[in-house]
């Protein structure tokens, strides 16, 4: 029984071990670089989808399995783990750095908040619109833990309090245990994709210490020392963190009424679907639309049809649209269907509770003061590259990028790595030309300071998800050489019968379900290479499938192992898994539903899908050959 335990508790290290061997009869029985590949490819994707070694881990077999087998050189391989998105990527990472450390995104959560007021419908549409438009841009694992706290805080104010301690007014609420909106003292916000592809066993340990069932847990509150001597910025005072402790574990499980529970599980669960939402919107929101940018580009080098512009017009449609909805369904699922009592404006109308609410929001976002130099710094950067990208190649009128004699060297990646790199120069304290300002004696180096160092780039970089990316590439370039993905596609004509978009909805559904049990980026990674094969045996323009498929891969949130938003949620202990998979299940379809419109509405006049294009026919006769 004993030897039996252990190896159970090691099934990680023997499947690492006997999964390659077992296979190997592949390569043997049949050697050609066709199976020489598929072995690679299987061992690979059995990493990835068991997660035995670490995702990032994983990606590098086929570095060193490739020139053994002779499929690729090593140089060869060596070339596709860094690829022109890792360039974007480290410029993205330098205005996301600069974004989390001086406190821009809490400013602009608490702002939306305050817009909205203490009424639970509006609260919900006003979460859900912060929580997308932060996702925009941050990872949605980043997005998910910052906003969290300001929810938790703001559903503590809606629950535990008695009507008796709102008559008496702030003074029996100061007594009550203190509560914090900061968001720097979480887990570091590394604010791309880091945290947003962690691993299913990562998820366990992310919940560990929370209150999952109703059982509540002691978690210590985190102080910050602050270092003598040194003044520190008001943005960037870290209080107490907020974190379950027993009395708010004792709330969660004794509500005062169904209402308030419903509320609590409402809001929770918006803020995970919300920043899934968001990721959607731009080509950089997600590692998913980043990972299937570059396989694209480095698939078909001469199809210039996808960039930050063009895929912001598709996708921002279905993000509003997929809002709207699923505030509406979040709403009936939870709240009901009186609109008119949880979406009133009217002061008349507020509770006591709902007006202390606000108030302790107001409190939180005047502590942050007035907007400060690097904020304004950081905000006008983070402004100006998306308007560059916007406007380098609009496809409708000519761009900034015609104004050069050659054209096509100019990509988003040069736009962002040359605003990055100015975060590195310019400094954190306002120039004041001479003037002395007040407190220059109490903080001397900050004028020193950058608006970012090296050390904050380092913190949120996520080399992990380079090294994956750069391995799905590796995996591909394999498959196209050795002529694998040629035989793929052959094996695939049976589904020549069926219309293009019976093709499209049925890689959608396979996707949507495997996404929910294997990580995002490893389902990705696994199905371009043969969605592409698959398109250009039927002749089907490639971004009729690969475009829907990419976003389903983001719906992953109907099981708290889904991702790592939905483990963040789960872990405040409002819901139970039976409340995420009917809520998810709905949003899933809603999601499903609006992207299948898109892609055969707007979607085929703006990417020209109703034809097999000239630089997918060239790909394929280079297959061929």
């Amino acid at each position: 029984m004993g030897l039996l335990k252990g190896l159970l508790r090691a099934w990680k290290l023997l499947l690492v071990i006997f999964v390659p061997l077992l296979l190997l009869p592949l390569p043997m029985l049949h050697p050609s670089s066709e199976a020489a590949c598929a072995y690679v490819l299987i061992v690979t994707a059995v990493y990835w989808v068991s997660e035995a070694v670490p995702l990032g881990a994983a990606a590098l077999v086929p570095a060193f399995l490739y020139p053994f087998f002779g499929v690729l050189r090593s140089s060869e391989v060596a070339a596709e783990y860094f690829k022109n998105t890792t360039l974007l990527l480290v410029g993205v990472i330098c205005v996301a750095a600069a974004v989390e450390k001086w406190n821009l995104h809490k400013r602009i959560a608490l702002r939306m908040v305050l817009m909205a007021g203490a009424k639970p419908g509006m609260l919900l549409l006003c979460f859900m619109c912060c929580t997308t438009l932060l996702s925009m841009w941050l990872s949605n694992t980043s997005t998910t833990a910052m906003v969290m706290p300001i929810v938790e805080a703001v559903l503590q104010e809606l629950v535990s309090a008695d009507e008796e301690q709102l008559m008496a007014g702030n003074s029996s609420t100061e007594e009550a245990e203190p509560i914090s909106l900061d968001v720097n003292t979480q887990p570091s916000l590394e604010l791309i994709f880091v945290n947003e592809d962690t691993s299913n066993a990562d998820l366990s340990s992310l919940m560990q210490n929370k209150n999952l069932n109703g059982v509540p847990t002691t978690t210590n509150p985190v102080k910050t020392a602050n270092h003598q001597g040194k003044k520190q910025h008001p943005s960037q005072e870290k209080p107490l963190v907020l974190t379950p402790c027993p009395r708010t574990q004792e709330l969660k499980r004794k509500y005062k009424s169904q209402h308030d529970q419903m509320i609590c599980k409402c809001l929770s669960l918006s803020i995970s679907y919300a920043a899934t939402i968001g990721g959607l919107t731009t080509i950089i929101g997600t590692s998913t639309s980043l990972i299937f940018l570059e396989h694209f580009n480095n698939q078909y080098p001469a199809a210039e049809v996808v960039n930050f512009g063009t895929w912001f017009l598709f996708s921002l449609p279905i993000s509003l649209i997929m809002l709207v909805v699923s505030w509406f369904w979040m709403h009936w699922l939870f709240l009901g269907c009186n609109f008119k009592e949880t979406c009133s404006l009217s002061k008349k109308k507020k509770t006591k509770r709902e007006e202390l609410s606000e108030k302790r929001i107001r409190a939180e976002y005047e502590k942050l003061g007035a907007i400060s130099y690097p904020e304004m710094v950081t905000g006008f950067f983070f402004i100006l590259m998306t308007v560059l990208w916007f406007t380098r190649e609009p496809g409708f009128v000519p761009g900034w990028d015609s104004f050069f004699e050659k054209k096509g060297y100019r990509t988003d990646a040069t736009v962002s790595v040359f605003l990055g790199f100015l975060l590195f120069l310019i400094p954190a304290k306002k120039p004041c030309f001479g003037k002395k300002n007040d407190g220059e004696d109490q903080e001397p180096s900050l004028g020193m300071e950058p608006i970012i160092t090296w050390k904050d780039f380092q913190k949120t970089m996520p080399w992990e998800i380079v090294i994956l990316v750069g391995g799905g590439y590796a995996l591909a370039s394999g498959s196209k050489s050795s002529g694998l993905s040629t035989w793929i596609g052959h094996q695939m004509l049976s589904l020549s019968s069926l219309p293009p978009w019976a093709v499209t909805l049925l890689a959608c559904i396979l996707v949507s379900i495997v996404t929910e049990f294997v990580s995002n980026p490893a389902t990705i990674t696994i199905f371009l290479p043969i969605l592409c094969t698959l398109s250009e045996t039927l002749h089907i323009n490639p971004l009729y499938t690969l475009i829907p498929v990419t976003m389903c891969i983001s719906f992953a949130v109907m099981l708290p192992v889904g991702n790592p938003p939905n483990a963040i949620v789960f872990s405040y202990g409002h819901c139970q898994i039976k409340d995420m998979v009917k809520a998810g299940l709905g949003v899933n379809v809603i999601g499903l539903v609006i992207v299948m419109v898109a892609i055969n509405t707007w979607g085929i006049s703006l990417f020209h899908l109703d034809t097999f294009p000239t630089w997918a026919q060239a790909s394929n006769i280079t297959h061929q050959a």
